[in-house]
């Protein structure tokens, strides 16, 4: 087995020295399949998939690597994380987070050859093919902080003003961008219901009778996770009907 790598670090030099230890490891071997200096970069090498392991330092500008660990939890068929780090206080809340592994730098051959021999171990146990599909997430500015977004989990988007609203069951973020682009880049998940607001299919639970004080008398979504109605715009009705058929 050669496991493919992405390495994450703010720093161009650790990368570097990562990428000379990995050249000198076997059984399994490594290659270095990508490099990020932040959670942003690594979350866009992620979607395009074909990763098997991240060894990923802590502290990062933006989005730390526990944080970003977290996130990687989520995904199906997650790569598997080793933490690089010079901080050996994080060790603890590194194997709850169930890392892989966690190396101290500077870095020794032997260890990250252990590291590998691990993660060799879990893949095979896990009875699955190294480098499959990943979670695609939204990535949102939200009051200075670069936030990771499972799409799995926003039940819609609307718009509002200059802005999107992102709709979790737990939380509401903004996102600058605009209906249009999100409705073609997320076709097959999320059905336009009005001129201003994209579901999430998995989510419609019913389609009610609403009055609208804008409206008047219509339809309305119910979906599942928010107590609030979204009202379907008549041109939109019997796409929606459809959509709950099938």
């Amino acid at each position: 087995m050669t496991l493919r790598v992405l390495i994450v670090d703010d720093e161009a030099l650790a990368r570097s020295r990562l990428q000379t230890l990995l050249q000198d490891c076997v059984a399994p071997a490594a290659i270095v399949a990508g490099e990020a200096s932040n959670a942003v970069q690594t979350m866009e090498a992620l979607r395009r998939g074909g990763f098997d392991l991240v060894l990923m330092d802590v502290r990062m500008p933006g989005v730390d690597g526990m944080t970003l660990a977290r996130t990687l939890r989520a995904m199906p068929q997650a790569p598997a994380v080793v933490f690089v780090t010079a901080h050996a206080e994080y060790a603890v809340q590194a194997f709850e987070l169930e890392a892989a592994d966690y190396l101290t730098k500077p870095v020794r051959l032997e260890r990250l050859q252990a590291a590998l021999e691990k993660v060799q171990r879990s893949i095979e146990a896990r009875g699955h093919q190294p480098g499959n599909g990943n979670q695609e997430m939204l990535t949102i500015q939200d009051r200075g902080r670069t936030q990771l977004v499972p799409l799995v989990e926003v039940l819609y988007f609307k718009a509002e003003l200059k802005y999107v609203t992102v709709r979790t069951a737990d939380k509401s973020y903004i996102l600058d961008g605009s209906l249009g682009e999100l409705e073609t880049r997320y076709a097959t998940d999320f059905m336009r219901i009005h001129r201003n607001a994209l579901v999430s299919r998995r989510a419609i639970r019913a389609l009610e009778k609403h009055f609208d004080p804008e409206e008047g008398e219509g339809w309305a979504v119910r979906l599942k996770g928010v107590p609030e109605l979204l009202t379907v715009s008549r041109r939109q009705l019997a796409a929606v009907r459809e959509a709950m058929v099938a």
